[in-house]
């Protein structure tokens, strides 16, 4: 088996490359080519922590694996990393274990990718502006994949503790070194969202973290930091002047994702008014942006197989450069 560690997949893998990787397993998953059961999230309430197994496969590439992740927010106090996990790579023609790959970057690369492929097709052209809400681990691949995807000359970042945003500034050149637009630390998150064309949220809100009263017509949102049912990102407003919602899966969504299942039960929103999956954005089963003015909400709590699509092609490109440590098992 080929053990890979973080610091080996970075210099192997990019933000480019899970992008394809990604827009390619996107069509895989529309043509039924990939086994994807529901994933086990474990609960650990008086820690505000939880544990998730996912497991999937993808018949066109001949791989499986099972992704065991865990969330601890309170890890950064003690000198640990909020998130952690690796990922199991397994052969599906012979069953063999390939690789045990580190999973805590490529969760967050693959995360960040996924809202990629969303903003190049339901962001405007000319989106130039982006807020951040939420500035902790996950959002540098999130930010990484808007400055890669559109021409950005203006970040805003905004944090519950400031001086963790005046911290995420200073990583920024080191993120995406070919950025030369302003970043801005702000204290008034409503103040930035209404002069943003694009929004990212990225927290482990259980309330909405901006006012949707203050979007301006052509906004895009991505919400990825809510993945259970109690947390929220969003208000009922902003789904209500969305024209468009699209999911990375509808299944997830139903079951996990609290901004719409709070709303639901209120009465105060639908699921008939979700305009589809990613999927059938990439496949053009429906439609992307329209017009400038459109406001559009991309909605992602994660789905296994995106992490197998990013793992088997780290494994491979390891294998053909001799990178990693083989030990048997």
């Amino acid at each position: 088996m080929l053990i890979l560690s973080e610091k080996e997949i970075r210099t192997l893998y990019s933000m480019e490359d899970a992008i394809q990787d990604l827009e390619e397993a996107l069509l895989f998953y529309k043509k039924g080519e990939i086994i994807n059961p529901e994933r086990t999230v474990i609960e650990f309430p008086t820690k505000h922590a939880s544990a998730l197994y996912m497991p999937s496969a993808m018949d066109p590439i001949g791989k499986a694996a099972v992704k065991i992740v865990t969330i601890f927010p309170h890890n950064p106090s003690k000198g640990k990393s909020t998130t952690q996990g690796v990922i199991l790579l397994n052969d599906t023609n012979s069953g063999e274990p390939l690789a045990c790959l580190n999973a805590s970057y490529l969760t967050r690369l693959r995360t960040g990718a996924v809202s990629g492929i969303a903003t190049k097709y339901l962001a405007k052209e000319t989106a130039s502006t982006v807020t951040l809400i939420g500035c902790g681990a996950m959002a540098e691949s999130q930010l990484q994949a808007i400055l890669f995807v559109r021409n950005i000359k203006e970040v805003y970042l905004f944090n519950r503790t400031k001086i963790k945003a005046e911290q995420f500034a200073e990583k920024i050149k080191d993120i995406s070194p070919w950025y030369k637009g302003t970043v801005s630390v702000v204290e008034d998150v409503n103040e930035a969202v209404s002069k943003s064309d694009i929004i990212i949220c990225s927290t482990r809100s259980e309330t909405p973290v901006f006012l949707g009263e203050v979007l301006k017509p052509g906004t895009h949102i991505n919400g990825v930091g809510s993945y259970l049912p109690h947390m929220q990102e969003v208000d009922v407003n902003t789904l209500l002047k969305c024209s468009k919602i699209v999911v990375d899966t509808l299944e997830g969504s139903r079951t996990e994702a609290g901004d719409f299942i709070i709303p639901e039960r209120a009465g105060l929103w639908s699921f008939s008014e979700l305009h589809g999956e990613l999927g059938d954005l990439v496949s053009r089963d429906a439609t992307g942006r329209e017009t400038d003015e459109e406001i559009t909400f991309f909605k992602s709590v994660g789905i296994a197989y995106f992490d197998l699509a990013v793992a088997a092609n780290v494994y491979e490109k390891a294998v053909s450069k001799g990178i990693g440590t083989q030990v048997d098992i």
